[in-house]
């Protein structure tokens, strides 16, 4: 999936659809009965729409940005029960939604520590209520939800860097996804991997890693005092992560025949399909943030120890 709001996936058609068909005018298709430039359109004005709130937000600090996150956490809490339990609204939903809110609310005011408690703890709670049923995937959408959340908050708290350090999170997901389309659509060639992302290549993962290491140039001349070359590394590795995720996503809806984790953001499917390259980066970002200072993460991130 494409997490560069407007981005079509790598290769793809605009509606994300693998197979498409043609009208006798010629214009492409979808399996659904889309018209492939339309849906294009609506993909794009709504993307634009998205990333404006999200820059905005993120701008704004770290109350309006924290909103911003528990809507987005609460809403693929729904769509993860959908597509692993067969149903948003259930006792695993309510149990998720509870965490996410207390977690998100305990990194909002700096204390990341507790909140990834409060996800492990809820987490353990839902395992043994799904045996049989999925349990370790019920489980486990505490963290895939809740990680990246508190990773976010816990960055963006950190002033004066928290916004810069977002920005480079985003800025690496975008432009990754930008350049694996780009270079998979002019290149071509052997497919990653076929059995779970038809279209993708390597020579898109490859355009998505030299995204990435642009995007470290860039910061490195905009953060005085920040190293080029760590940040480029820093870049080149959350590309990897970024494309990581989008096809452990891809690997999850095949797993449950599903195409799409919702509908909710037209032309683009859930906020799962359109955060899952986030999920990942910002989840490893935080990571690496702890391991080089837990009192400054966003510092550590961007500047090193």
């Amino acid at each position: 999936m494409s997490d560069n709001p407007a981005m079509p996936p790598e290769g793809g058609s605009p509606s994300g659809l693998n197979t498409t068909g043609s009208n006798d005018t010629g214009t492409t298709v979808s399996a659904a009965g889309k018209l492939g430039p339309s849906n294009l359109t609506l993909r794009i004005v709504s993307g634009a729409v998205l990333a404006a709130v999200a820059f905005f937000l993120a701008y704004s600090g770290p109350v309006p940005f924290g909103i911003l996150i528990l809507a987005c956490s609460l809403v693929m809490s729904w769509e993860w029960g959908r597509l692993v339990r067969g149903t948003g609204f259930d006792l695993g939903f309510y149990i998720q939604a509870a965490a996410v809110i207390l977690a998100v609310a305990l990194a909002a005011f700096g204390y990341a520590a507790p909140a990834f408690a409060v996800l492990c703890i809820a987490a353990i709670i839902l395992i043994p209520l799904y045996l049989g049923r999925n349990a370790g995937l019920s489980g486990l959408g505490v963290i895939y939800v809740g990680l990246p959340a508190v990773a976010l908050l816990w960055l963006r708290g950190d002033e004066p860097y928290g916004f810069s350090a977002i920005l480079f999170v985003f800025a690496v997901v975008w432009s990754s996804d930008t350049g694996a389309y780009a270079a998979g659509r002019s290149i071509g060639g052997p497919k990653l991997w076929p059995k779970v992302s038809p279209k993708k290549t390597w020579a898109g993962f490859i355009g998505a890693l030299v995204a990435g290491a642009v995007v470290g140039v860039v910061f490195s001349k905009l953060e005085p005092g920040a190293d080029a070359l760590r940040l480029v590394l820093l870049g080149v590795g959350l590309a990897f992560v970024s494309q990581a995720g989008d096809l452990a996503e891809s690997a999850l809806k095949r797993h449950f025949n599903r195409k799409d984790a919702s509908d909710l953001i037209p032309g683009h499917g859930g906020f799962m399909d359109r955060m899952d390259s986030i999920v990942a980066a910002a989840s490893v970002a935080g990571l690496l943030a702890l391991a080089v200072d837990a009192h400054a993460p966003a510092r550590a991130l961007l500047f090193g120890p």
